[in-house]
């Protein structure tokens, strides 16, 4: 199995490749384990990406916070990244998640009705209870309060804002204890395991011509960006919020 110890071929086949349009662009599927940052660099030595991943000029469609487990996307396409991490697009995101607590069907319910948040409202398009995923064990094990029980829920959403999940299941009173992001459009954990990798090439879109495109990579060092010529698919930048 193809992996950060065994890259993968770049392939151009397959159903991932019918983005249309574009030049041809690297796209990484990475099952992130737990306890890791969705980015390369970390100001207190928390881990990071770099001692997963050592593809140079790659960056994270969307991100896992910390805390959280399972498929990013990361491409060198600024395009791609944004067409991935659009709110409300084609490219919806499935998890698996650990929740204290036995969720009633109206309070599932709640969630795909919507709910409010601090940030405004949020929906599933999904919510059910599924039986416990085939995933590896994590360390440290979920710790749910002595004599509660926990339930496993798949929910689906077509946007990721700050711990979104996280939320709306404190808000229906189903405190999350794990969270695995196990699809995202298209792209599946199948075939990794936590910290490993696989690659493949695709076209990625283009911007319309006359429209604006992506923005080019965040220097974070002089917090201004680029004015250097750039390629005509804008890189993908490093800094990107999402789920």
């Amino acid at each position: 199995m193809p992996s950060s110890r065994d890259p993968a071929p770049m392939q151009e086949s397959g159903p991932h490749a019918r983005v249309p349009g574009g030049d041809l662009a690297t796209l990484i599927r990475l099952w992130k384990p737990y306890g890791f940052l969705s980015q390369f660099t970390s100001r207190d030595a928390r881990p990071t990406l770099k001692s997963l991943l050592p593809v140079p000029g790659v960056y994270p469609a969307g991100r896992l916070d910390r805390d959280s487990e399972g498929l990013l996307l990361l491409t060198d396409s600024g395009d791609l990244q944004a067409r991935i991490s659009r709110p409300g697009g084609r490219f919806t995101k499935t998890y698996r998640v650990l929740v204290e607590g036995a969720p009633a069907p109206e309070a599932l319910a709640r969630l795909c009705a919507g709910i409010t948040l601090k940030d405004g409202p949020a929906r599933a398009l999904a919510a059910t209870v599924v039986a416990a995923p085939e995933v590896p064990e994590r360390d440290p094990p979920p710790q749910p309060r002595p004599g509660r029980p926990t339930s496993w829920l798949e929910i689906r959403i077509d946007e990721g804002r700050n711990r979104q999940i996280r939320r709306m299941c404190a808000a229906i009173g189903c405190p999350v204890l794990r969270l695995i992001r196990t699809e995202i459009g298209p792209w599946t954990l199948a075939g990794l395991e936590p910290g490993t990798w696989q690659q493949e090439t695709l076209h990625a879109p283009v911007s319309p011509r006359g429209a604006p495109s992506s923005r080019p990579p965040h220097d974070r060092r002089s917090g201004t960006r680029s004015s250097a010529n750039r390629p005509r698919t804008p890189r993908a930048s490093r800094t990107r919020r999402g789920s």
